[in-house]
């Protein structure tokens, strides 16, 4: 099946989307944790900054990651017309 010009730029901008994302899980996630004693120095809210990232900045980081990804993949889909139907 032979993709039009239309499909392969909405997967490009589908694919561009999630390796941005991907990134930024990936620091969140390891570069963080990695560099932990040099940013313990930092403090926030009284707790190591590596402290509180494992504790609750890494979440919070990563509900937005799914929130953004939800409230963009609608507005992509609703412009290229690839958007799911209303249920009845």
């Amino acid at each position: 099946m032979e993709l039009s010009e239309r499909h392969q730029e909405y997967w490009r901008k589908n694919l561009r989307i999630t390796a941005i994302l991907l990134a930024i899980w990936f620091v969140v996630t390891f570069v963080v944790i990695f560099f932990a004693p040099q940013l313990n120095e930092i403090v926030i809210m009284g707790f190591p900054f590596a402290f509180y990232m494992g504790a609750q900045g890494s979440l919070i980081i990563y509900v937005l990651i799914i929130w953004f990804y939800a409230r963009r993949m609608n507005q992509l889909d609703n412009e290229y017309g690839v958007q799911e139907g209303e249920e009845q």
